[in-house]
């Protein structure tokens, strides 16, 4: 309790009227009550909303994303001209299992598809010139980014120049001029009321992967295995679980038990949180065991070993690839805590005071 009672808590006030209002509406404690209004959670609707979000009316995806039907319809474009296609993506989990879900979705639609991964040490983060213009002399004729793009203004210029056709998935806040792609997606782009508005980068893919394959008429199979990378991806990069994530997570967290997919099998039996069976995964069992295992690969790794656990068939490798995220994930660990014993010695040798100094 030391440790607890030695914080500064700053809780928002609230409306006693509307607190009291909330609470015989709902027929619960005055307390409940309270909590629901510090979530922003104001009426009865909202709260139902929250704690059932089956019952959230979610828009078509189509009418929220202006680019959403041009994407598809490019996408559908290059499949049937057989033309190559690259997806560029990022390095965290939220950019590996968006990959992932993308890689998987289009190689079953017939897609000639390949990807690439910026180097973190070397190039840093998003799609770069030197990717365009590689990927060009291989014969690549559409780039679609995930988890990036939004700001890769010159990269995609450069592309549009060399006559690629250029999809832009990504999550992350909106710059002053867009780039010149044919298509971009971005739940930042639609009013922060949306239920869409709070999605990461792996649910932005998602709908795009569905949405195509709702168009190619072969969309029943793939939903669950995909739904399920979403949820890893979206609980991994800490999205809001609210809104839309906030139904699919839940989802989600019910099949990846028994997920179809081996590479999530044999993570979770590596990371020892499979649940019993009939009960779902929990959200801190993807935030503390699976999430850091993926995380570390592409923090002090190779980002390949996660975009195969995650699309590979063949269980005994799913094993192999498991075990190298678990070694991965333990170095990391122990990187963690010899900077953290540095931090803490550092503090204590220039006599530094939490209680009067901000960190």
């Amino acid at each position: 309790m030391d440790a607890i009672s030695n914080q500064r808590w700053f809780l928002p006030s609230i409306d006693p009227n509307g607190c009291e209002a909330l609470r015989q509406a709902l027929g619960c404690d005055a307390s409940l009550a309270e909590i629901y209004l510090r979530r922003g959670l104001t009426t009865p609707a909202a709260v139902q909303e929250f704690l059932e979000p089956e019952t959230l009316k979610l828009p078509p995806p189509n009418t929220v994303f202006a680019d959403l039907d041009r994407a598809v319809t490019l996408l559908q474009q290059a499949i049937v001209r057989g033309e190559k296609m690259m997806i560029c993506g990022d390095y965290d989990a939220d950019g590996m299992t968006s990959t992932a879900l993308l890689l998987r979705a289009l190689r079953h639609l017939g897609a000639d598809i390949d990807y690439e991964i910026p180097s973190r040490m070397h190039e840093g983060y998003g799609l770069n010139e030197r990717i365009v213009q590689e990927h060009y002399e291989r014969g690549v004729k559409l780039i679609l980014t995930v988890d990036n793009g939004i700001a890769a203004f010159q990269p995609i210029l450069k592309a549009r120049e060399l006559g690629l056709t250029v999809i832009v998935t990504d999550h992350h806040d909106v710059p002053p001029q867009l780039p010149p792609a044919h298509a971009i997606l971005n739940p930042k782009l639609v009013p922060p009321t949306s239920p869409y508005h709070t999605l990461a980068g792996v649910g932005m893919a998602y709908i795009l992967a569905l949405s195509l394959a709702q168009q190619l008429g072969q969309w029943r199979e793939l939903v669950r295995p995909l739904r399920e990378l979403c949820t890893l991806g979206t609980i991994a990069d800490l999205a809001p679980l609210t809104g839309v994530n906030r139904r699919w997570v839940k989802q989600g967290l019910q099949t990846i038990p028994t997920s179809p997919l081996v590479g999530i099998q044999a993570l979770m039996q590596m990371a020892g949180c499979l649940p019993a069976e009939n009960t779902s995964l929990t959200p801190a069992a993807v935030g503390f065991h699976l999430g850091p295992r993926i995380n570390a690969v592409g923090r002090i790794g190779d980002p390949q070993v996660v975009i195969e656990l995650l699309t590979t068939e063949d269980a005994d490798r799913a094993r192999e690839l498991a075990a190298i995220c678990e070694e991965t994930n333990r170095r990391r660990q122990e990187l963690c805590a010899e900077i953290e014993a540095q931090a803490i010695a550092h503090l204590e040798a220039t006599g530094f005071d939490p209680q009067q100094e901000w960190v």
